[in-house]
């Protein structure tokens, strides 16, 4: 897709109205993890450096269309100048005189933040209304929330088609990574797709088992896998009824010259608690007491064999119960060695989706990614071959 930046965008002497993700951890009102709003300084800094005055949208948690004081903004606007560097003055409405006039006497080379606008009814509805009123607001509309970009909000959608809009230095490098991941990647592309159950991911599935290589399949999803080619599994977390489903994926990627790639050893324990007595045995060979709760070193060697001839990875879920030690070998293993062939050139690694991120944080290979997205959903339904109803908005 063609999409425009705010590069395409004159700005000098405008207001902006940017679409930011600054959803992140508060507890007793401190922001406890600064990543998105870091990451949108980049865009925020540019706004500024042409000359413009940036006016920031974003939602926090779930109000349910009505203000809540428990969710408002008002405690990430410190934390985000300190994560930017850019002076950051709340307002606490999100539309009419009292936001208008708050633009109108910002200083310049700061930034203003509006209340949640999750507050009003009319943001999830995506009503025309509401959008005209956050439109009056600005000159120009950026969207740098790829995060929220699989929903058709007011302040996602609606607005894009109201103001001159592009997508902001985020947006544009998570739409750049993610096109050279699925839609024009270099070959051969092997997917890791792990997770606790086959059911939440059907749509995942079936959408890169037409555009990837090899799809490796890890987490609790393997076992049922395993289930469904007639291997016992024990105690193990297993969606016996999509046994019949898995089975026909697995048809249906061979029939598409995908190879679905299962753990030939595992790691089994009676418990599932850190430290707990642990042994690595064949697939085949789970004894019918215990739970499988990782793939075996085994697997891990040879998915980094497969990654050594690879061009491509996209990762999305972990091999194992990596929250847990010693379940988080296999994981580690297979992200350390994706991201040591990623730093020599020869690899392309896109990641997503939280668990993964948290994953890949832990092993300490999500810096050494070529590109790990925050977003959760968004993420998924891309992978899953959705349109994505704020990113349609911005296609040039």
């Amino acid at each position: 897709m063609t999409f425009r930046t705010i590069d395409d965008l004159a700005i000098s002497g405008k207001r902006v109205l940017i679409r930011v993700d600054l959803n992140a951890p508060v507890k007793d009102g401190v922001v406890t993890d600064a990543t998105r709003l870091e990451a949108v300084g980049p865009t925020i800094r540019d706004v500024i450096a042409k000359g413009g005055k940036p006016v920031l949208l974003a939602h926090f948690g779930r109000p349910k269309g009505k203000p809540d004081p428990a969710q408002s903004l008002a405690p990430i606007a410190p934390a985000l100048a300190a994560a930017t560097g850019v002076p950051v003055v709340f307002c606490g409405t999100t539309t009419g005189e009292e936001a208008a006039d708050a633009i109108a006497a910002l200083p310049g080379g700061a930034a203003l933040l509006l209340e949640n606008t999750r507050f009003h009814p009319g943001e999830e509805a995506n009503d025309a209304a509401f959008a005209k009123a956050l439109a009056a607001l600005g000159d120009l509309y950026v969207n740098d929330a790829f995060s929220a970009a699989h929903r058709a909000h007011a302040s996602t959608e609606g607005l894009a088609h109201l103001l001159p809009s592009a997508a902001g230095r985020l947006m544009a490098a998570e739409l750049s990574a993610l096109e050279k991941a699925l839609t024009a990647p270099e070959r051969p592309v092997i997917a890791v797709v792990g997770g606790a159950k086959v059911s939440t991911k059907l749509e995942l599935l079936g959408n890169l088992s037409k555009r990837v290589d090899q799809i490796v399949i890890g987490g609790g999803m393997a076992n049922t896998f395993l289930f469904a080619k007639g291997i016992e599994v024990g105690k193990s977390l297993c969606e016996a009824e999509m046994a019949e489903t898995a089975r026909a994926i697995i048809a249906g990627a061979a029939e598409a010259g995908c190879e679905i790639v299962l753990p030939t050893d595992i790691v089994v324990a009676r418990e599932f608690r850190a430290g707990a007595a642990s042994e690595t045995l064949p697939a085949e060979a789970c004894p019918a007491d215990a739970m499988i709760l990782d793939a075996g070193p085994e697997t891990a060697a040879e998915i980094a064999r497969r990654f050594e001839g690879a061009k491509t990875v996209v990762w999305n879920g972990p091999l194992g119960a990596f929250e847990i030690p010693p379940f988080d070998a296999a994981t580690n293993a297979a992200a350390l060695a994706a991201a040591t062939l990623t730093e020599a050139g020869r690899l392309l690694t896109v990641a997503g989706g939280g668990d993964t991120v948290a994953a890949l944080n832990a092993s300490g290979a999500a810096a050494r990614f070529s590109y790990v997205s925050t977003a959760g959903g968004a993420f998924l339904e891309w992978l899953e071959g959705k349109t994505l109803p704020g990113v349609a908005a911005l296609e040039a």
